[in-house]
């Protein structure tokens, strides 16, 4: 039982690598599931086999880009650094996975989500909701435990760091993949934080 189960976690993997690469790879084109079949080695009969349906594929990509990204979240709020070293840390850390993993930027654009179910749709702007709400929180712990004073409320500058990096994560997928997130960020940054802090 156990080497059976082993090998259907290591063909569930390779279908979303496959996935992810295709994704990168086929700007501007759906990914259907007889493509991905042919790409992984499989019939789609056995990609349903790992996978409900291509719905679940893609939410299976979004949990990986949420376990990522969000792990690492956690470990840059316990270094217990400054509120201003946390915001750049994290929004760093975004923007740099984006920039090395294309096909799960797709996805964070919703470029590669369209005419796919809504629920993934939904589950894809989570990840931003779920960003906003971190950010939020570290602002407003920087301004309990620092004695910072707030330009705006920290819904605002939540909202103005996240639009930052949605654009950024936008105009990559946009330029096809040439202008990256990451590109002026160390000179935007300073402008940007002493936009939260007076």
């Amino acid at each position: 039982m156990a080497p059976e189960k082993k090998q259907k976690v290591s063909r569930k993997e390779q279908i979303l690598q496959v996935l992810a690469s295709m994704l990168e790879d086929n700007l501007g084109e759906r990914i259907t599931t007889a493509k991905l079949a042919v790409e992984v080695g499989v019939t789609e009969a056995a990609l349903y086999r790992h996978f409900p349906s291509k719905a679940k594929m893609y939410e299976g990509l979004i949990e990986f880009i949420e376990e990522t990204v969000f792990s690492r979240v956690t470990r840059i709020k316990a270094e217990g650094q400054g509120c201003l070293d946390k915001l750049q840390k994290i929004l760093t850390l975004v923007l740099a996975f984006a920039e090395k993993n294309q096909g799960m930027c797709r996805i964070l654009a919703g470029d590669a989500l369209a005419g796919e179910n809504e629920k993934v749709r939904n589950r894809a702007e989570q990840f931003f909701q779920r960003l906003e709400t971190e950010l939020k929180q570290i602002i407003k712990e920087g301004e309990a435990q620092e004695g910072l004073t707030r330009r705006l409320s920290p819904a605002a500058s939540a909202n103005l760091l996240l639009v930052n990096v949605e654009g950024r994560v936008h105009q990559f997928v946009r330029s096809e993949f040439k202008v990256k997130p990451t590109a002026h960020w160390v000179s935007h940054w300073p402008i940007l934080a002493s936009g939260l802090f007076q």
